[in-house]
């Protein structure tokens, strides 16, 4: 992706370099594209990359460079045990925050990959539909960040599987809108690409996905055909909001034509928070809200 985007860049932008970051690639060596190098540092605290860079400043450009992986162990970061102290001091406060006690599951539940439904997408699309008042929750399935959770739920827990503090909003959407939003979601090629957004929805969509005829076979809410009149308020995550064109084949002129489009929430998380923390055993929805036939 990077890549593209050097490609892309018109020289009078005045882009010298791309440091990547959410593709987690490793690059021993500068890639360096029309002119432009880019470097990353693959992901976590294996290592970390060292970029020294050199400016020509009668020219304002880059005159030279060198790129290095410098693995962090002691060899290459010797122990700082000031730091540490400082470091053990943030982190005691914090450990007694995110050891909250938020609720309790009935068992363990898992988010497995983001291309499928999944139990804890089932569980968080259901609290914000039903907490926010909405009719459906299309929730981004990359947005919860790990594989499973549960039986007991800490702050710490639930903070990293949804890391994420942005806005819920809502749009209001004709039948016959919501039906092409769910034809954009499965259409031609999304299950097969690494780069299609998926997303875990709230009980009553019904959704059958033939992977042979790449396409929507089937559609419903709440047992019944969607009719293209009817109207229905449908939550996003900001992010999402501001990108349906590319998520859901929408834009928000479209979106919001009958109906102005309205942030419901201002801290997605506080929602998870405040509502799992009123349930004492909290359970898995179990219907099946979108099926792959072959």
């Amino acid at each position: 992706e990077d890549k593209k985007l050097a490609a892309l860049l018109d020289p009078r932008w005045g882009v010298d370099v791309i440091i990547g970051g959410h593709t987690h690639t490793l690059l021993e060596e500068p890639c360096v594209v029309a002119g432009i190098p880019i470097v990353q540092a693959v992901t976590g605290t294996d290592q970390i990359g060292r970029f020294d860079i050199m400016v020509d400043t009668d020219t304002n450009s880059i005159d030279s460079y060198t790129w290095q992986l410098i693995p962090i162990d002691d060899s290459h970061c010797p122990r700082d045990t000031a730091l540490e102290e400082l470091i053990h001091k943030y982190n005691s406060a914090t450990t007694e925050k995110y050891s909250r006690y938020i609720t309790r599951f009935a068992d363990t539940y898992t988010h497995p990959a983001r291309n499928q439904e999944t139990q804890l997408g089932r569980l968080f699309a259901d609290l914000f539909r039903d907490n926010l008042g909405l009719d459906v929750m299309l929730l981004a399935s990359g947005s919860l960040r790990i594989p499973e959770m549960g039986p007991i739920v800490t702050l710490r827990e639930l903070t990293q599987m949804y890391p994420f503090h942005d806005e819920i909003f809502r749009i209001t959407v004709t039948g016959a809108q919501l039906k092409n939003m769910i034809a954009h979601l499965f259409r031609p090629g999304a299950l097969e690409s690494d780069h299609s957004e998926f997303y875990q929805f709230s009980g009553g969509i019904r959704v059958v996905v033939s992977r042979g005829e790449n396409r929507v076979a089937e559609l419903s809410f709440e047992g019944a055909p969607i009719a293209d009149d009817k109207l229905f308020r449908v939550g996003l995550q900001g992010y999402h909001y501001k990108n349906m064109k590319d998520f859901f084949g929408i834009s928000e002129e479209e979106a919001t034509a009958t109906v102005p489009s309205k942030v419901i929430a201002i801290n997605a998380m506080d929602v998870l928070d405040e509502n799992l923390s009123r349930v004492e055993l909290v359970a898995c929805p179990e219907d099946e809200r979108w099926i792959i036939v072959p």
